[in-house]
């Protein structure tokens, strides 16, 4: 199963639609089976365009104030033998993570683990836990509104593979998402990249700020 990765929103009231920022967001999305939103989706307007695609499933971020059947506090899903849940608040994202299953998915125990809220993309594998925050396709870092990241989520039995796609950049206003991505087999990573280079993967497996791409790995 493949499935497009989408938090923070936050359409400003000057666009309707992401296909305002431009085509790439829906040509990251055009091949997905399912989207998962992580929150701060902040109009249903903006599941909807996500439907065109793909089912949708969201949790409700703390912008979120609507009811929709899409949407729930937290969401769990069983895919080819991994259990994936998504919660919109994650931070500090640096804690065990047996803290953050505590507070984000009232101690659900999950093989992957999706949220939002810091506008800020991240991609971990700790604890036998893959840790995923998309960061946000329009307001990435929190910066005024452009292109930012989208994730791609695909699981095979035995594998997993995670994507942060950077969508950018706009014209005149550049995109700080660092694109990167990570393969796990049998509870192992065994590939990753960083910025386009490809690492070792016990380098990945450092904390996100200490990673270092090295010329020629």
């Amino acid at each position: 199963m493949r499935i497009g990765l989408i938090s923070d929103t936050h359409l400003p009231q000057l666009l309707h639609s992401l296909d305002q920022l431009g085509p790439e967001p829906g040509e990251a999305l055009a091949n997905v089976d399912l989207i998962l939103h992580g929150g701060d989706v902040t109009v249903p307007a903006v599941l909807d365009w996500c439907e065109q695609f793909a089912p949708v499933l969201a949790v409700r971020g703390n912008n979120d104030i609507f009811d929709d059947p899409r949407l729930a506090e937290h969401q769990i899903i069983d895919v080819e033998g991994f259990r994936v849940g998504m919660s919109h608040e994650l931070r500090p994202e640096s804690r065990p993570i047996a803290e953050i299953l505590d507070s984000s998915l009232n101690g659900e125990q999950v093989d992957v683990l999706i949220g939002g809220d810091t506008h800020v993309e991240r991609l971990e594998f700790r604890d036998g836990v893959l840790l995923i925050n998309p960061g946000s396709p329009s307001l990435p870092h929190h910066f005024s509104t452009r292109l930012g990241a989208i994730g791609i989520l695909t699981i095979e039995p035995n594998r997993l593979q995670a994507e942060i796609v950077a969508l950018g950049p706009t014209d005149g206003a550049r995109n700080p998402t660092r694109p990167q991505h990570v393969v796990i087999e049998h509870g192992e990573v065994v590939e990753a990249s960083l910025d386009g280079q490809m690492i070792e993967p016990g380098e990945f497996l450092k904390a996100p700020h200490e990673r270092v791409v090295r010329n020629g790995v």
